[in-house]
């Protein structure tokens, strides 16, 4: 599989991104064990192996370690994917974020560190707590970590852990046991670990089920020196105003986040769009004498459909374009962007329910397994509330 080409975008001087075909033939192969994955909440190792070997995992790292990739790149890779099996893409996705901040110049890791992280495979942020909640929203993590002459000893839970099957690294968010405790990344290199560390498959969730998003526990993983990542008191972590803890607090790296997500969930609607069509062109009541597809009530609805998604598509080759531009919005701009995106592909699919009936919530079709993912995107940082105020505050406050 040809991951890039020679040929060069008028708008953009970056290469093309693996060929359409190759997309497909990707997609065509997820596609076929994605409802298995989902009834069984299985992860899709598989679909890793197959990304490996194509060269995909490390498309955003940059050069000598991946391609150094657009962010119309990676979405197209992520929208392909996604419209196959969503899970497989939001594990992959979120290593695509880790790399696209690992390869910024102003990241504050060491480089040795960097380096490292950067040739090796799946890497997701563990910063979500049973009891704490998710760091966006404040406060001190339970997830401790104790010096010792040797390194450091971590203890601690994280929920929502997606990909942990297959991770090799997990930037694991915790707090020192000191007198006035620091906060940063603790760094777990999980073939390394040889005691301490384990995972309560524990995820059953509505959708997205084979994400493996499981409860990952440390009970005294030792950690080296060398793997407690940019430390600092929680008031350095502010700024404006606002904790500084998620990938998006940088204007770029919001904006890939903001894509990449709401990629994923355009992707899902438009999965259950096309099911749809076909869905509709096929049946043909006795009453009627016709395919449901000739109907004008539901050509219309066809059509309500048809806009929501070419909304989001506006709007996220907007937002794409100008962040591969070196010229990203305001975080508050691009969190408006999910908002619209993700809103609409929830309710494009919520009018593809509404025009199947009981065909439409069968788990023999794919329709039910497409709304239910796509339901997920409302849990997503940014969430709808932070992302209005965030957006109203703005708004209010312009000069």
């Amino acid at each position: 599989m040809t991951i890039f080409s020679n040929t060069t975008s008028t708008a953009i001087k970056t290469p093309t991104i693996i060929s359409d075909m190759d997309l497909l033939s990707l997609r065509t192969t997820f596609q076929k064990t994605a409802a298995h994955f989902d009834q069984s909440g299985q992860f899709p190792h598989e679909n890793f192996t197959t990304l490996k070997q194509a060269g995909l995992i490390q498309l955003v790292a940059p050069a000598p370690f991946g391609h150094g990739a657009t962010l119309s790149q990676a979405r197209k890779v992520i929208e392909a994917i996604a419209y196959a099996e969503p899970a497989t893409a939001l594990v992959l996705t979120m290593t695509y974020l880790n790399h696209r901040q690992l390869g910024r110049p102003d990241n504050q890791w060491p480089q040795v560190i960097r380096e490292r992280v950067l040739q090796g495979g799946l890497i997701n942020s563990l910063r979500v707590e049973p009891e704490q909640g998710s760091p966006s929203r404040g406060g001190l993590p339970d997830t401790v970590a104790r010096k010792k002459d040797n390194g450091w000893l971590l203890s601690g839970q994280k929920i929502y852990s997606t990909g942990s099957p297959a991770l090799e690294w997990m930037a694991v968010w915790a707090r020192t046991d000191e007198e006035k405790p620091r906060t940063g990344v603790f760094l777990v290199h999980r073939p390394s670990v040889s005691e301490g560390l384990s995972i309560v498959k524990n995820w059953d969730h509505l959708g997205l089920r084979a994400s493996g998003s499981h409860l990952v526990v440390f009970d005294n993983v030792h950690l080296p020196d060398s793997h407690a990542i940019d430390l600092r008191h929680p008031e350095e972590w502010v700024a404006g105003g606002k904790a500084h803890t998620d990938l998006g607090q940088n204007k770029d790296q919001q904006a890939w986040m903001i894509v990449l997500l709401s990629t994923l969930y355009d992707a899902i609607a438009r999965a259950a769009r096309d099911w749809l069509f076909d869905f509709l062109r096929n049946r043909t009541p006795s009453s009627l004498g016709a395919p449901l597809s000739t109907l004008p009530r539901i050509q219309e609805q066809v059509g309500r459909i048809e806009t929501l998604l070419y909304t989001n598509k506006i709007a996220l080759d907007n937002l794409t374009e100008k962040t591969d531009r070196n010229n990203p919005p305001a975080t508050s701009e691009s969190g408006l962007v999910k908002y619209i995106v993700t809103n609409n592909a929830i309710q494009a699919v919520e009018l593809a329910l509404s025009l199947t009936g009981n065909h439409g919530l069968s788990r023999n079709n794919p329709l039910e397994r497409h709304y239910r993912d796509v339901l997920c995107s409302r849990i997503h940082t940014p969430q709808n509330d932070s992302i209005l105020s965030t957006a109203g505050r703005a708004a209010l406050t312009a000069v």
